[in-house]
C-alpha cells in the first residue's frame, strides 16, 4: 500500500502515525493554572531533544473541536512551567482518565484519584508514586499549523525514586513497569534484550502477534470506538 500523504484529511494522517510510530513513551503531563487549578493529561508525542542541558518536546493539538486550545497548553504557555511523569502499569487507569477532556476549572489530580506531591523546583506538582518525574521549564514553542504546537522544556530536576536509582548514575528500567503507546492502546515493558538473539528464538517468535492483556480479540483497537477522538482525547 502506497500513501500520498497530501491526499490525506488530519485524522487519517493521525491514525497512521499513530500506528507506524510506536510503541510511544506517554509523558504524563501536569501543569497549573495561573489560578492554581492542577491539570494532568498523557502526550505520547512527546521525546527528549537534548543532553546539556537536558530537554524534552510536547507536540499538543487543540481539543476535539480542533479549535480550542488544551489545558496542559494553556498553563505552559501562561505559567512557562511542567512535570513530566514516568507513566507505569500501577496508574494506568488513572493515566487514561486524564485522557477526557474536564473542564479547565475541575483540579485532575482529585478528579482521577491520584495524589499531589511537591516539585522541588517547579510550581506544578508532580503525580505521588511515580517512579521519575522530570521537571520542566518552558524553553521555547514552536506554532504548527492547525492549531498544534511543539513545546520545548528544560529538564531543571530529576526527581528519581531511590529505589530505581541504581549506582552509576542509570535507571533500572527493569523495574519500572513503564507503559507506553500503541495506536490508541497501550503497551506494558515486560521485556528486554541485547542482540543477536539465537536463530532458534527468533524463528519462535517469527509472525507471532503480541499478546493482549486486556482480554479483548486480536485486531481490536479503541480507534473503530465511539470512545477515540484524533485529537488524541478519550470521549
Amino acid at each position: 500500500m502506497i500513501i500520498d500523504s497530501s491526499t490525506l484529511d488530519p485524522t487519517s494522517a493521525y491514525k497512521l502515525l499513530i500506528g507506524s510510530i510506536l510503541p510511544r513513551p506517554i509523558g504524563w503531563v501536569s501543569t497549573q493554572s495561573s489560578d492554581g487549578v492542577a491539570n494532568l493529561a498523557p502526550i505520547s508525542f512527546f521525546t527528549a531533544v537534548g543532553r546539556k542541558p537536558p530537554k524534552v518536546s510536547l507536540s499538543l493539538q487543540p481539543r476535539a473541536d480542533g479549535v480550542t486550545l488544551k489545558d496542559t497548553f494553556v498553563n505552559i504557555r501562561d505559567t512557562e512551567e511542567f512535570v513530566v511523569n514516568v507513566a507505569t502499569l500501577p496508574l494506568a487507569h488513572a493515566l487514561h482518565r486524564t485522557a477526557f477532556e474536564f473542564a479547565s476549572d475541575v483540579d485532575e489530580f482529585a478528579a482521577v484519584g491520584v495524589e499531589k506531591e511537591a516539585s522541588a523546583a517547579v510550581r506544578p506538582p508532580r503525580i505521588k508514586g511515580v517512579p521519575i518525574s522530570l521537571e520542566c521549564r518552558l524553553e521555547r514553542i514552536i506554532p504548527m499549523s492547525a492549531g498544534e504546537h511543539v513545546v520545548f522544556g528544560e529538564v531543571v530536576c530529576f526527581n528519581i525514586r531511590d529505589d530505581v536509582y541504581l549506582e552509576g548514575g542509570r535507571i533500572d528500567t527493569g523495574a519500572l513497569q513503564a507503559v507506553g503507546r500503541l495506536a490508541a492502546e497501550y503497551t506494558l515493558v515486560h521485556n528486554s534484550f541485547t542482540t543477536p538473539l539465537a536463530e532458534e528464538l527468533l524463528a519462535a517468535l517469527h509472525g507471532k502477534r503480541a499478546r493482549r492483556l486486556d482480554g479483548e480479540p486480536d485486531g481490536y483497537s479503541p480507534i473503530d470506538t465511539k470512545e477515540w477522538s484524533a485529537s488524541g482525547s478519550t470521549r
